[in-house]
């Protein structure tokens, strides 16, 4: 085989991997896959017209964002929410989304802000859409943007893993409105934004934190207990 070929083979394989993640990682995103939902490589293979190693590559994707679990008897499975510990997942979330928008207030740059606004017009569009899965990436893209304008990596960090792992809870945020998400929340980004942009420190935190316990209430009502660490900060 010349290397033409073999790099022509390369690309199609990772064609192929990324189909195979992005369908699969929607599906266990939008709950069509549920948690604990068996992961089988050879129907995989299968549905997909493909060998299993482009089936494997993209599960290894999977499992490093924590979407899928494999058990020590090397079946595959979508990973399970840990409700038992969602008043602590919130308590942190919280925490996160108060102090990477305070931060944010005190030290963006103007290329910053260009940033975090084009990122609220791809909210606001997927909420006029009623598109729950680009709700889902541009809410977390935004926020993580107003983090990565506070210049502190460990925070962002954090805020990206707790995002990361809180997907499906807000997927299941999202399904409590039917996907018709209030346009206040929107607004409530736009207002949080023109904190930050105005170095106010106090009212972007006030803010964050308003916005977050929200959401927070939101899903507690579907989930959990409703107390909160309460941290002054």
């Amino acid at each position: 085989m010349d290397n033409e070929t073999s790099l022509r083979n390369e690309r199609k394989r990772g064609s192929g991997v990324k189909v195979v993640y992005d369908i699969l990682r929607d599906e266990i995103l939008d709950l069509e896959l549920p948690p604990g939902s068996p992961i089988d490589e050879v129907q995989l293979s299968e549905r997909f017209g493909m060998s299993r190693t482009p089936i494997r590559e993209a599960l290894v994707r999977l499992a490093g964002e924590g979407l899928i679990d494999t058990l020590p008897n090397r079946s595959t499975m979508v990973s399970p929410i840990d409700f038992l510990n969602m008043h602590s997942y919130f308590d942190a979330l919280v925490l996160m989304y108060r102090v990477t928008t305070q931060l944010a207030a005190k030290y963006h740059r103007p290329e910053d802000l260009e940033v975090v606004r084009a990122l609220q017009a791809e909210f606001a569009a997927a909420v006029e859409a009623q598109d729950a899965l680009a709700m889902i990436s541009t809410n977390a893209a935004l926020h993580l943007a107003i983090a990565e304008a506070g210049r502190n990596p460990y925070f962002t960090g954090l805020f990206t893993r707790l995002l990361n792992e809180g997907r499906r809870i807000l997927r299941l945020y999202y399904q409590s409105y039917n996907d018709r998400l209030p346009r206040r929340f929107v607004e409530e980004h736009d207002e949080i934004i023109a904190a930050v942009a105005a170095r106010d420190t106090e009212l972007a935190e006030r803010l964050a934190r308003e916005h977050a316990e929200q959401i927070v209430s939101q899903v507690q009502k579907l989930l959990v207990r409703g107390d909160r660490l309460d941290i002054q900060l």
